[in-house]
């Protein structure tokens, strides 16, 4: 299968994309605390598969530090999205710049970021 590089975006995103969202808003209006750890959590998917093409141990290390931020936060009583997302926020941007400067780097931009760009296309790995 021949590799490609980009932004990518099909009908099964649009409608994880959608589903989520209506979860998001019906959590929310039944006042669950916990209501933003769905658009964050399919949104930080949706970057990373989607836009900048994330490496999965790169996915794993994020949701392992989202997951233990959230757990910290809870154990100190503060649901709150905004204090959170602070702290999520170094992770997330570390994650994408890890990629892009990798030579494996095949999302969005890509032609115009990675110098190596057709040497990973035409690879086989």
């Amino acid at each position: 299968m021949k590799r490609r590089c980009g932004f990518r975006f099909s009908p099964i995103d649009a409608a994880v994309l959608l589903v989520a969202t209506v979860v998001a808003i019906w959590m929310h209006q039944h006042e669950y605390e916990l209501w933003w750890v769905v658009p964050m959590a399919v949104g930080h998917f949706f970057l990373f598969c989607n836009v900048f093409l994330v490496w999965r141990r790169w996915e794993l290390i994020w949701a392992g530090t989202f997951v233990a931020n959230v757990l910290l936060h809870m154990a100190q009583g503060n649901l709150s999205w905004w204090p959170l997302m602070g702290w999520q926020l170094p992770a997330t941007l570390l994650v994408i710049l890890l990629q892009i400067r990798s030579p494996w780097y095949h999302g969005i931009y890509a032609r115009q970021l990675n110098p190596r760009l057709q040497e990973y296309l035409d690879s086989d790995l």
